[in-house]
C-alpha cells in the first residue's frame, strides 16, 4: 500500500519519503516526507474548512462523529495490522487488537458527549448565559506508542467541539495514522481533519505547528522535554494547550495486601505495551512483611507471559519499538543490577526485544527508579513505614498516575489521597476510562483529555448577558 498525506480531503503526494522500520525486523512501509509548504497548505484547508464546520448544529456534529465511530470499527483489523508492523505489539494480548478497541470505545463515548448552554442567571435582572464556542484549527501531535488510539483520543473531541483539525503522528509509526485519516474522509467534509509526515530531519513539522499563526491549540502527548518546547512555541500566539506528558508513576502495596491476588495486576500495571504506557506503573513501592512474597508472585507471573514478534498471533509481549527506547532500557537495567537483586530477565535480547525484567534492592536516586525506563522493567523499592513511602512516591517531578495496593479499601483511599498525581487507582494501575478526566500535575502536563472536562478544552467560553 502506498500511503500519502490528506490536505483539504484529498492525496497530497510528498517529493520524498522516508523508511518506517518494523521493530521485529525488516520494513512496515515508506511515509511520504512532507515540508514547512504541505503544512501551511493543511492549515490554509482546515481553516477553510472551519467556516462551515463550526456552523454545524450539535447534531450534526455528532451524526459525524458516530459516522467516524462506525469508519474505524469497519477497518480495526486492517488498523490493527498496521499498528502491529510498525509499532511492534503483539496482535493478541492488550496489544494491536485491544488497542483498537479502544479507539472505538473513546470515538462511540465522545461522539455522544455534548456540551450544552449553562444559564448562570435568569432572573428579574436578566439572564446570563454561558456558551462554548469551538477554538479553530486544532494541530495534533502524536507519539509512537498508541498511535491509532491516541489519535483518536486527539481528534473526535476536536470534532465534536466544531474544530477542525491538523494531526502530525510520530516519524516512528505513522503509516496507522496516514490511513485512519484517510479513511475518515471519507465520511467527513473536505479540510475538517488533515494529516502530515515527515521524518523530523528535513523540516521539523511540530515544532512549526507549535508556533504556526493559524493553529489555534496544541494537543500532544509525549515527552516532557518535548512538551516544555511546545509551551515555549505556542507562547507568542498564546494557543490553548492540552499537554499529556510522561509519568514516572508509583504504586504503594500495603502490607496488608495479598501477594498472590494482586500479582497479575501489577504485572500488567507495569508491562502493558512492554512498559511503553505514559501511565504504566515504573515504581512498585512494596512494605517489608510482604515484599519477598510479592516478588516472588509477581515473577512466577510474568514467566507465563510469551514474549514475541507481533505479527505472531501466540505473542502477548513484543520487542520494543525504536533503538533509542532499547539503549535506554539497556543502560538503565545494566546500572541497576550492578547494585540492586536480579529477580528476572536482565538481558536484552536479539534485535529490539527485551525480555521482562523484575530488579529489587533499589532505592530513590537510583537511575531506574527515578528516571522513566519507558520499558519491560520494574524496580521494586523495600519500605518499613507507609510515610516513607508516599514520601518516596512523591519524591519525583512527575505526577500522571500513581496506585495503592490494599485489602483495605478504604485504607487504601486515605493513603490515595496523599498521592500527588493526576489519576490514582486501588488494586489495579492505569484503568483509564472515556467518561473520567485524565491528566497530569507538576510536570506531567497541561489540562486533561476525556469526559466532558476534556472535551471543554477544546473550547472558548463566551458569556452573554441579555
Amino acid at each position: 500500500m502506498k500511503f500519502e498525506m490528506t490536505i483539504g480531503g484529498a492525496p497530497a503526494p510528498a517529493a520524498a519519503r522516508f523508511d518506517v522500520a518494523n521493530p521485529a525486523g525488516g520494513l512496515a512501509g515508506r511515509a511520504p516526507n512532507g515540508t514547512l509548504a504541505d503544512l501551511d497548505r493543511a492549515v490554509a484547508a482546515a481553516q477553510e474548512a472551519f467556516a462551515s464546520w463550526s456552523q454545524l448544529s450539535h447534531a450534526d456534529l455528532q451524526r459525524y462523529c458516530e459516522a467516524v465511530t462506525a469508519k474505524i470499527a469497519e477497518h480495526a483489523e486492517e488498523l490493527a495490522q498496521l499498528i502491529t508492523a510498525e509499532q511492534g505489539k503483539p496482535l493478541n494480548g492488550l496489544g494491536s487488537r485491544f488497542e483498537m478497541g479502544g479507539a472505538q470505545a473513546w470515538a462511540g463515548y465522545t461522539a455522544e458527549l455534548s456540551l450544552p448552554v449553562k444559564v448562570l442567571q435568569d432572573d428579574a435582572e436578566g439572564r446570563i448565559e454561558l456558551h462554548r464556542k469551538p477554538l479553530g484549527v486544532v494541530g495534533s501531535i502524536t507519539p509512537w506508542n498508541y498511535p491509532v488510539m491516541i489519535a483518536v483520543w486527539h481528534i473526535l473531541p476536536a470534532l465534536r467541539t466544531g474544530n477542525t483539525v491538523v494531526i502530525k503522528p510520530s516519524p516512528l509509526t505513522p503509516l496507522s495514522t496516514l490511513r485512519l485519516v484517510a479513511l475518515l474522509n471519507e465520511v467527513l467534509p473536505a479540510g475538517v481533519l488533515n494529516c502530515i509526515t515527515g521524518d523530523d530531519q528535513t523540516d521539523n513539522l511540530g515544532a512549526a505547528m507549535s508556533a504556526h499563526p493559524g493553529i489555534r491549540k496544541i494537543v500532544f502527548t509525549g515527552s516532557c522535554t518535548t512538551g516544555e518546547k511546545i509551551m515555549t512555541a505556542a507562547a507568542p500566539t498564546m494557543k490553548r494547550l492540552t499537554l499529556e506528558m510522561g509519568g514516572n508513576d508509583a504504586g504503594i502495596v500495603l502490607p496488608d495486601a495479598d501477594p498472590q491476588a494482586i500479582a497479575e495486576g501489577l504485572f500488567w500495571g507495569a508491562f502493558i505495551n512492554n512498559g511503553q504506557t505514559c501511565a504504566a506503573l515504573k515504581r512498585l513501592y512494596v512494605h517489608e512483611d510482604i515484599h519477598d512474597a510479592v516478588c516472588a508472585a509477581l515473577v512466577e507471573f510474568a514467566r507465563t507471559i510469551p514474549v514475541g514478534p507481533g505479527s505472531d498471533e501466540s505473542s502477548i509481549l513484543g520487542p520494543l519499538q525504536n533503538p533509542m527506547q532499547h539503549a535506554k532500557v539497556s543502560r538503565l537495567v545494566a546500572a541497576a543490577r550492578e547494585k540492586g537483586q536480579l529477580l528476572l530477565g536482565g538481558n536484552p535480547g536479539k534485535g529490539l526485544f527485551f525480555e521482562p525484567t523484575i530488579i529489587a534492592g533499589l532505592t530513590n536516586g537510583d537511575p531506574l527508579v527515578d528516571e522513566e525506563q519507558f520499558g519491560p522493567a520494574l524496580p521494586v523499592i523495600k519500605y518499613n513505614d507507609v510515610e516513607e513511602a508516599i514520601a518516596a512516591a512523591n519524591g519525583s517531578p512527575n505526577g500522571l498516575g500513581g496506585s495503592v495496593w490494599s485489602s483495605d479499601i478504604a485504607k487504601a483511599c486515605t493513603v490515595a489521597a496523599r498521592l500527588e498525581c493526576g489519576s490514582v487507582w486501588i488494586n489495579k494501575h492505569g484503568a483509564i476510562q472515556p467518561n473520567a478526566p485524565f491528566g497530569g500535575v507538576k510536570s506531567s502536563g497541561l489540562g486533561v483529555e476525556f469526559g466532558e472536562e476534556g472535551l471543554a478544552e477544546y473550547t472558548d467560553i463566551q458569556v452573554v448577558f441579555a
